[in-house]
């Protein structure tokens, strides 16, 4: 079923919940990212960022709410990894999104291999379509690296390119980046930051999910904060600058919300 009032999202959560026990690990989240906006998530260890990807992502099912993927409400019942991929959800980690001793090409269909009849695998079609994204798809140009290279030779801002070519081949409506700049040079970041300005023109969107502030407000169409388990705020980032931004998340992680509830 579509929802016309969702239509012109790449995704909607709404009134999203999570319980582990009695214990309330996401509270009211109500969350909209737009077809070709980039949205930077924001917050502290613990205020609920990594629960709310595995909710995205089909590992936890939230205790009540809605999910809507480009206007399709999501059966949350069945909803799992699988069918994530398949509503056009895709994650990219920072250090388990490729096959470390796998060449490249492996690693663009791992999982979903492109197979000749009677189930052979088509090596000859996938080197094409691998080549072609790295080429095309996210500008790899990387000096004596091919299709046929192994994972291992790739530096990590090479390898976050390659994790996201793959996402954006498969179509992904969303491309979620959990921490894909951590323990990078800053050569290595404004790589990866490259690449992700691809899948803005590339017509998809983005959560990008990072601690480096500067990287996020770099990137990043809005800011959404979350803490202790909520949505705090979203912020467009033509409406603040990076030292305000910086300062809000200050006043939060210093106790602000805990003063304004007393």
């Amino acid at each position: 079923m579509v929802d016309n009032t969702t239509e012109s999202y790449a995704l909607r959560m709404v009134n999203i919940e999570k319980y582990f026990g009695l214990v309330c690990a996401l509270r009211n989240i109500n969350l909209e990212v737009g077809r070709n906006e980039i949205i930077g998530l924001i917050g502290d260890n613990g205020a609920g960022k990594s629960t709310m990807v595995k909710i995205l992502t089909g590992v936890y099912p939230p205790t009540s709410g809605e999910l809507y993927v480009a206007g399709r409400k999501v059966d949350l019942r069945t909803y799992n990894v699988k069918k994530a991929h398949e509503h056009g959800i895709e994650t990219v980690y920072q250090d388990r999104s490729l096959g470390e001793k796998q060449v490249l090409w492996r690693n663009f269909f791992i999982g979903r291999e492109i197979t000749l009849p009677f189930g052979f695998l088509n090596v000859k079609k996938e080197k094409e379509i691998s080549s072609e994204i790295m080429v095309n798809t996210i500008g790899f140009r990387g000096k004596g690296i091919t299709v046929d290279s192994n994972v291992s030779l790739l530096s990590g801002g090479e390898r976050q390119g390659v994790a996201i070519g793959r996402a954006m081949y498969f179509q992904a409506e969303l491309i979620i980046l959990d921490e894909p700049t951590t323990a990078l040079s800053l050569k290595e970041v404004q790589k990866v930051i490259a690449f992700v300005q691809k899948i803005k023109e590339g017509g998809k969107s983005c959560i990008y999910i990072s601690h480096d502030i500067e990287d996020v407000y770099e990137i990043s169409d809005r800011f959404v904060i979350m803490d202790r388990g909520e949505i705090v705020a979203s912020i467009a980032k033509k409406d603040i600058t990076l030292k305000a931004l910086d300062e809000f998340l200050l006043e939060y992680s210093h106790g602000m919300k805990d003063k304004e509830e007393k």
